[in-house]
């Protein structure tokens, strides 16, 4: 099967809705495509069955054999594209880099970078107690090593 001919199919099928992108495309030795896709705000299921049929349209079955899957990132998958980041703002995140995690809310997403911000309650600088302190952190997109949505119920 012909890679680029397939990611050629779902880009036009992608082009059509401009709030779609593509994750991931994967073709086994047996010809099994899969393909994920996601948007700025969700994927409906009646655009993965719009971008399958593209595909599946303009492959030639007689030709060459294949199954093929159009579906959209799991919850637990990590976010790998900037545009994933920005569907997320004010989403808490579970975020990973070579030095330590973070867990907070995604407050702010450049081209470089992510901001996240938590609370937590630390003991007053004087006196007894404790005080409500806001935290924040500025991570480059290229040190992360995994960043997931916490899953709130």
């Amino acid at each position: 099967m012909n890679r680029e001919r397939v990611e050629k199919l779902v880009n036009e099928a992608l082009e059509e809705n401009p709030s779609l992108f593509l994750i991931d495309l994967s073709i086994s030795s047996a010809n099994k495509i899969k393909v994920t896709i996601d948007g700025d705000n969700g994927v409906p299921l009646s655009e993965c069955i719009r971008v399958s049929r593209n595909v599946e349209h303009n492959l030639d079955r007689e030709e060459e054999d294949f199954s093929l899957e159009v579906t959209s990132p799991d919850i637990a998958e990590p976010l790998r594209f900037q545009r994933q980041y920005i569907k997320n703002i004010d989403k808490i995140l579970k975020v990973k880099t070579v030095e330590s995690s973070f867990e907070g809310t995604l407050k702010k997403v450049t081209e470089e970078a992510i901001s996240l911000e938590w609370k937590s309650r630390e003991k007053k600088p004087v006196g007894k107690g404790k005080i409500t302190v806001t935290h924040q952190v500025v991570l480059t997109l290229e040190d992360i090593i995994e960043a997931k949505v916490k899953i709130v119920f």
